[in-house]
């Protein structure tokens, strides 16, 4: 387990006088797995926005462990060790899953280490591991390309822990994707959490369930409710302003 805890606390963000966020709060403890769902609008985006540093806070505090991610940009923030995946795959099609993956590693990027970059023995039981664990170990050396839509997203979810990150915020990963790539999907992020946090957004209320973490529920930029999935779908502001929607 890593141990950095994700800390956000009286986070706004107005945009054109409009409360994108209002006074949110929320922790993530480390290696804890967190479903976060709401109406759109409620926020979720910025949330991710600010953690990753592409928004900046109107105020409040976001840290990670004991850094404040306000002070930090993007490229900062994600070698601290936070990754994101966005709901539309990136991945390069001309490539094999293999090379993806290589392509990924952490690993130093300056025009000298390039030159002289060989695939060591150990970086290579990284990549097999990490198809082991994407389930995607029979396509290795299938190109990118003519991977399924639930292929992809596992792909990018490998990519990201290629980067060995202590965090991974995972926007809507099963949109599109079949009930079996569906069940996938939950049981690869459910192995990856522990390990390492893990916050998904979500509109998926089943799939949510089948993730068996807590569940927060954001609505216009501030926390609604939060708990089981059946303590959510059973409060009655939630029913009211998302489920009877």
């Amino acid at each position: 387990m890593r141990g950095r805890r994700l800390y956000l606390d009286g986070v706004s963000v107005v945009f054109d006088g409009f409360r994108a966020l209002n006074n949110l709060a929320l922790i993530v403890e480390p290696g804890e797995l967190r479903a976060v769902i709401g109406p759109n609008g409620a926020g979720k985006t910025t949330m991710m926005d600010c953690i990753t540093g592409k928004t900046r806070p109107s105020a409040g505090a976001v840290n990670f462990g004991d850094a404040d991610l306000t002070r930090m940009g993007e490229a900062a923030i994600a070698n601290l060790g936070i990754g994101r995946k966005f709901q539309k795959p990136t991945v390069f099609d001309a490539l094999t899953v293999f090379e993806n993956l290589e392509l990924a590693l952490k690993a130093p990027r300056n025009p000298l280490a390039c030159l002289r970059w060989v695939l060591t023995s150990g970086a290579r039981a990284r990549i097999e591991a990490t198809l082991a664990e994407i389930g995607l170990s029979d396509r290795a050396q299938d190109r990118a390309a003519i991977l399924s839509h639930g292929q992809r997203q596992w792909l990018e979810i490998g990519m990201l822990l290629m980067q060995d990150p202590d965090l991974l915020l995972v926007d809507e990963p099963v949109a599109g994707m079949t009930d079996a790539e569906t069940e996938h999907t939950a049981h690869l992020l459910a192995g990856i959490a522990g390990r390492r946090s893990v916050v998904v957004v979500e509109h998926d209320l089943e799939f949510v369930r089948a993730l068996k973490c807590r569940v927060t529920v954001l609505a216009e930029g501030s926390v609604l409710s939060e708990g089981s999935i059946d303590h959510v779908q059973n409060d009655p502001r939630v029913i009211e302003v998302y489920l009877g929607r």
